[in-house]
């Protein structure tokens, strides 16, 4: 996991604590009378796909897949690692310099990971083709027990800690814009998000 990625847990954890914690509104009583009639809450309901949003979904599934493995490539090896190959593997905006980040970080502290993420569930939770850039929405379940940060001198695990688990859930967009200094459109992982567990 990324040093990016513990922090994030770090401060989701704090965030729920404080989240928690008793405030003074929180000793009085509760005056409001309760509801008189039921109420129920619809059950959620698959959303059925058009032909054409379902072949975004499939292209953004498979783009954030290739991005995915294109960022434990670089992780593999921070020192022979680029923007370019980044950038061809569709990682945009503020991934790809979450990713640059990671990388430059690793290399100067002379780390390197070993391994890969697993990604064990995507689904989409949204499509907008009607945006000014078409946008698929997904949600992930990543586990990264199999990813190890070593020291490049010694191959030796770099100690961190207990962390935060191994598997945590993310929301990523993904949206279809041209590559840079091309007509073309493809489509490119802009952002990725923790939402907690899974």
């Amino acid at each position: 996991m990324t040093r990016r990625a513990l922090q994030a847990a770090a401060l989701c954890a704090t965030l729920t604590l404080t989240a928690c914690t008793g405030s003074p509104q929180a000793a009085q009583p509760n005056t409001t009378p309760p509801p008189t009639t039921p109420t129920t809450t619809a059950a959620p309901s698959t959303p059925t796909w058009t032909e054409e949003e379902q072949a975004a979904i499939t292209a953004a599934k498979s783009r954030y897949a290739i991005s995915r493995a294109a960022i434990d490539k670089a992780l593999a090896d921070p020192t022979k690692s680029s923007r370019a190959a980044l950038e061809a593997a569709g990682l945009g905006d503020s991934w790809l310099l979450t990713a640059i980040e990671d990388v430059r970080s690793n290399r100067e502290d002379g780390w390197y990971t070993s391994g890969t993420v697993n990604i064990v569930s995507l689904s989409p939770l949204s499509v907008n083709l009607d945006a000014q850039q078409p946008e698929v929405r997904l949600k992930s379940c990543i586990d990264s027990s199999q990813a190890v940060l070593r020291f490049q001198s010694n191959g030796k695990p770099v100690p961190l800690g207990p962390g935060n688990g191994k598997r945590h859930a993310f929301q990523a967009k993904v949206v279809q814009a041209p590559a840079a200094g091309k007509t073309t459109k493809m489509w490119f992982v802009v952002e990725e998000k923790t939402i907690g567990p899974c």
